[in-house]
């Protein structure tokens, strides 16, 4: 924008579906903004600024490194400092409200500045109750926020109070691009001119939407219509009902907008495409359980873990010809089950190392993010200044002292109060699972994906974010990279291959260093290593000893700091012990598993990650 000339909406080449999306929110505000994603240098910002100015609008931009204080208000400090009075300071999104609320990589804000957006979008109010006053505003915005999905995706919750989806993509046709290029540079060579040239088709647009926006009053929605977007919605596998009502309102003010006074069944169909994509579930439908799933492995699984038994007391040093055999002839892979619905009886619960889990686990911030719980002397220099404790501390020693000319207030430095933040963080909970020959690998893996997806399913509470990683045959492999989101993971777990020797340390040294470089994105997350194994390593790392490799690469685990558990699936009449040994030199919670099922090892994860 030069010189508050923004460059005109209708001069904008191409990208339809995004301006239709735009002015449909102007046209019905109900529908509850847009949210634009897609590669950068694609007019989205230029488009939202320009339809503002075609319609009298104002573009409220909120900074990615915006504080609470700043979007919300606060108390005025000049009023409370020289004047003794509490008055309010109005915030950002008190200017939003009737207006545009902008927020550029919006995937990129922070947690808790996202947490306020996401109850004032939902509320339509702005309501703060701090520092010794009250005050609320409404806040009745269209919100409007860009991404780049390849910096990250928006959290679910935040997501779904964005009405549509638009993915924009550059224009690929060259006369297009020339266009572009052509109406660029003359709008930077002669700015007043160019807007001229376009101030005619610039109110032509405002009246129309002006036109829509009354005639929207008007419209009428039959019962086979309200049927058809139910069908539409359920079809489509969205979660509650906020997507119908959504499709309503786009479907009103797309027939508005065609100067309609009906509903059809094509605005329906239009609107779904920018109502649907960011809330369509892809269904999971369970598959029974058959009888010869709930009996024991007696293939190549059972033959392998034999083997090991009957000719040797050490696995870890020896193999046996026939488990050679068997583990290299017969790799499979596991295709995506539903859960096997076993019961979990008997399985005591742990304690973490850690704390508690998610959304219910508090940790003190050194930054200037988090919730203001309380204030506390500050130790050096004051960079978080807690306001009312600090007047507070102040008048108490007015008696002592002479304020300024003028002032009815003296401040020192000695009474700065200084904020102590606290946010919520989440756990990242990472599966190690022995996908090798041995005996329930197939069970294992389908535990472990059932489990994944449990508690992915509440992911978005509790800021909770799992990976998956399997060793098999020669090395380890993860399958699953950290995420919180159960799509991704359902994806990159539809395949999940078994079969082979067992690498053990291979498989816990990626784990260490998966958690490591975790540790360096997000320091105050809360890590946990859960290994699925029997235990029975028959694959070096650094050295010709499989379990010694494997006791060294779990003592790493150990003193990096992150909670571990071991679930032993060792079964037969002899038992080694080694997962035990194993979970001894982690320092990790042990516990033996019966029954290896998604809901056993999602049950002990909770448990563990719950407990204190």
């Amino acid at each position: 924008m030069r010189f508050g000339f923004p460059f005109p909406f209708t001069a904008i080449v191409g990208q339809n579906r995004l301006k239709l999306a735009l002015i449909l929110n102007s046209v019905n505000p109900a529908i509850g903004g847009v949210l634009i994603s897609g590669e950068k240098g694609t007019a989205k910002s230029t488009a939202v600024r320009g339809l503002a100015s075609a319609t009298g609008r104002k573009v409220i931009e909120i900074p990615l490194n915006v504080t609470e204080d700043r979007l919300v208000g606060t108390l005025d400090l000049s009023e409370a400092v020289n004047g003794g009075e509490r008055r309010f300071e109005k915030g950002i999104l008190y200017d939003a409200d009737g207006n545009f609320l902008y927020v550029d990589e919006i995937n990129l804000l922070g947690t808790h500045i996202a947490d306020i957006l996401t109850e004032v979008i939902s509320a339509g109010e702005n309501v703060v109750r701090r520092d010794g006053i009250s005050y609320s505003h409404p806040c009745r915005c269209i919100p409007i926020g860009t991404m780049n999905p390849e910096e990250g995706q928006l959290r679910p919750q935040l997501l779904d109070k964005f009405g549509l989806f638009v993915n924009v993509q550059g224009e690929n046709d060259v006369e297009a691009r020339t266009e572009i290029i052509r109406r660029r540079l003359e709008y930077e060579n002669a700015t007043e001119q160019f807007c001229r040239k376009y101030k005619a088709e610039e109110q032509q647009l405002a009246e129309r939407i002006s036109e829509a926006a009354e005639r929207l009053k008007k419209i009428s929605v039959t019962e086979e219509i309200l049927q058809f977007i139910a069908l539409t919605a359920d079809k489509a596998c969205c979660e509650g009902n906020r997507c119908e009502i959504i499709l309503t309102e786009t479907a009103k003010a797309l027939c508005a907008w065609h100067c309609g006074e009906i509903v059809s069944e094509n605005d329906v169909s239009e609107a779904a495409k920018m109502v649907l994509p960011h809330r369509m579930r892809t269904p999971q439908t369970a598959e029974p359980v058959s009888e010869q799933e709930n009996q024991p492995d007696f293939g190549e699984d059972n033959s392998t873990e034999n083997a090991g038994e009957e000719h040797q007391t050490d696995i870890s040093q020896n193999d046996t010809a026939q488990e050679n055999n068997s583990a290299n002839t017969h790799e499979q892979t596991e295709t995506s089950d539903g859960e096997i619905p076993l019961s979990a009886e008997g399985i005591k619960s742990a304690a973490g190392k850690n704390g508690g889990s998610g959304k219910r686990s508090k940790t003190v911030s050194n930054e200037n993010s988090g919730r203001y719980v309380r204030s506390t002397v500050p130790h050096g220099k004051c960079r978080d200044i807690a306001l009312i404790p600090t007047l507070c501390c102040a008048a108490l020693n007015q008696r002592s002292r002479t304020p300024p000319s003028g002032m009815k207030l003296a401040v020192k430095s000695s009474d700065f109060r200084q904020k102590i933040r606290e946010k919520r963080t989440g756990a990242t909970i990472l599966f190690v699972v022995d996908a090798s020959g041995s005996m329930g690998a197939k069970r294992r893996m389908r535990a472990v994906k059932s489990a994944v997806r449990g508690l992915l399913s509440e992911a978005y509470q509790k800021r909770d974010r799992v990976g998956v990683v399997a060793f098999r045959g020669d090395g380890a492999r993860t399958l699953l990279s950290i995420t919180g989101s159960p799509e991704l993971a359902r994806k990159c777990m539809d395949e999940l291959p078994t079969g082979g020797k067992t690498p053990l340390a291979a498989g816990i040294a990626q784990a260490y260093a998966l958690l490591r470089a975790e540790r360096i994105r997000t320091p105050d997350a809360l890590q946990y290593l859960i290994l699925i194994s029997d235990g029975k390593a028959n694959i070096p790392l650094h050295t010709n000893d499989p379990l010694g490799d494997a006791l060294t690469a779990a003592e790493q685990v150990n003193h990096s700091g992150a909670g571990a558990m071991v679930l032993d699936t060792e079964n037969g009449y002899i038992k080694f012990g080694f997962a035990k040994q194993i979970a001894e030199c982690m320092g990790a919670e042990y516990i033996r598993l019966d029954d290896v099922t998604g809901s056993a090892v999602e049950e002990n994860v909770r448990s563990f990650v719950n407990n204190e």
